[in-house]
Formats: C-alpha cells, structure tokens, sequence
C-alpha cells in the first residue's frame, strides 16, 4: 500500500486483526513508539511511548463486539455527544466499521517523519434513516517521531441541504490513580454540569482535582489544557483547533458499579479529557467542510 508517511527508517505501518478479526492499523515510529488503531469506529486503541509504556486506559472489561462501542482509547463521538439529541449515546460514529482511503483529498501540513493512515466514513441506508444527511467523514491519525499522536477529523456536508453536529475526541488517558491527578488550563471557564441538569457554574480553583464523580463539558477553553500525573511523574498535554469545549469525565465508584464494561475500581486508572464542540453545535451547508484537530503529547514532570 502506498503510504508515503511510511517513508521515514524503520517506521511501519502494520494491518493486523482483533481477536473477532476486525481490522486494525498499527502504527510505529523509528524509535518504537506505537499507535494502534481499530477500523471498528475508527477508534484509537492504544499510544505506546518508546519505551512501551501504555498512554491509553482501556478497560478490562471492554466489549470488542461491533456494533458495541469500546470503553476505552479514544471514541469518536459523531453527530450527538452523549445525549445531547434523538440519537444513541455519543452517536454512531464510533460503532461503524471505518475504510482505509488510499488517497484521500490533500490535508495541508507537514507530514515528513511522520508515519500516519487515513480513514474514512460514509452514511450506510441504516444510518440515513435515522439521521439523514450526507456525509464524508475523513480522519488521519499520525505518529511524529518524539512520539506525539495527532487526530485530524475532516466533515464534509455532501447533503443537498444544512446539517447540524456536536463532536468529541473521547480520550481516556491512562493515569495513576485519579485522586493525584490534576488538570490545568481550565480556571476561571464556564462549564456545564452534567450532575445538576447541565446547569453553568465557574471553574473558582486553579486546578481541576478528583475527589468524587466529575462530569462537565468546559466552554471556550483555550486551545492547551495540561493533565498533570504527580505519582507517573509525567504530564499529557493536549492542544487542539476548531474544538472550543473540553469534556472532563470520571465516573468514579458508584457509577462504574452499574457499567457492565468498566471494573469497580478501574476508575481509579482513567481520566477522560476530551478536545470537543458540544454546546454550539456545528452548522455546515451543502459542500461546505469542517477540521477538527486534537495533538496529544506526553512531557516528564515533578
């Protein structure tokens, strides 16, 4: 397959199966560091530093059964997030089988060194029934050399009329233990809060920390928020263009108790933080399209 991000020495791109022989793409840079990727909902399944060391949490307990979707990694929320609308929890973007496009539309950037694979999504018969508009949904997921994970969502109307969407890079990171973890680049937003009816209040500390189930999708937020790991002694920093929101999700005990595809305690070991549009939906008309962008690095801390 021609893959001219595969040029760089010794980076590869490789296209093994799950264990229910669904697709995947693996990702790997010249110095080892690795992504993989699942065409079921096109979702990131795992960001492997050099030295092999897991990024990403995924659940123990994770269905790998489409059309369910996967509790971990990153889900691609497309067009509803959570239940912000008429159709299934985060839409149906994340419970579809992707295609790999052999030569998509040219994407501006500079992609040398980097080893990447494209992906793309249309609207099924099914799919048009119960939200019909259509659409061309292409995503890059790259690999540069330092190791850093960049997703590039391209949504473009192909429909004869206007269409509406919310959107959100469902990162779970992978973390020590939640209670010492914290987030910063949040302070003095507005957010919505999902525990009491989505009502606004505003971020008073300077810190975001855990010490009980969060739910809230921060507004306006600039494009770098940093989630700082005290006991990994690393930090996730992730910068984003053209998604306004971040969603910061913990389902802590009693929630995780009632999800069939999470352990009781495994919510100790994960944080989500996600690049996001949720509260302005995006508005695109007939040929027009969107880019989304969400980098994702990972830097030694105290």
């Amino acid at each position: 397959m021609k893959n001219p991000g595969a040029a760089a020495a010794a980076a590869v791109v490789e296209f093994p199966k799950d264990r229910n022989g669904i697709p995947q793409v693996l990702l790997r840079n010249n110095k080892g560091a690795s992504v993989t990727v699942s065409l079921h909902g096109g979702q990131v399944l795992s960001w492997k530093t050099e030295r092999g060391e897991e990024l990403l949490f995924v659940s123990n307990k994770a269905i790998f059964s489409p059309p369910k979707p996967v509790r971990g990694g990153i889900p691609i929320c497309f067009p509803q997030f959570g239940n912000r609308g008429s159709l299934e929890q985060h839409g149906f973007a994340r419970n579809k089988i992707w295609v790999i496009e052999q030569n998509p539309p040219p994407l501006p950037g500079d992609f040398n060194g980097k080893v990447y694979i494209d992906l793309l999504l249309k609207p099924s018969e099914d799919d048009m029934k119960i939200w019909p508009h259509s659409f061309e949904f292409r995503q890059r997921i790259s690999l540069a050399a330092d190791g850093c994970l960049t997703l590039i969502s391209r949504i473009r109307n192909v429909n004869g009329k206007n269409f509406s969407f919310s959107f959100a890079y469902h990162t779970y990171f992978s973390i020590s233990d939640v209670s010492e973890v914290r987030i910063e680049g949040l302070e003095t937003l507005d957010y919505l809060d999902n525990l009491f009816q989505k009502e606004r209040f505003t971020e008073q500390g300077d810190a975001l920390t855990f010490e009980s189930e969060v739910d809230r999708i921060y507004l306006d937020s600039s494009n770098m928020v940093a989630v700082l790991d005290h006991e990994k002694k690393r930090t996730f920093v992730i910068r984003k263009e053209g998604l306004p929101d971040i969603v910061v999700w913990n389902p802590w005990e009693r929630k995780s108790k009632s999800m069939i595809d999470l352990g009781d305690e495994e919510y100790k070991q994960m944080l989500c933080v996600d690049g996001a549009a949720v509260e302005k939906p995006i508005t695109l008309k007939p040929g027009e399209e969107w880019t989304g962008r969400l980098e994702l690095s990972v830097v030694p801390s105290t």
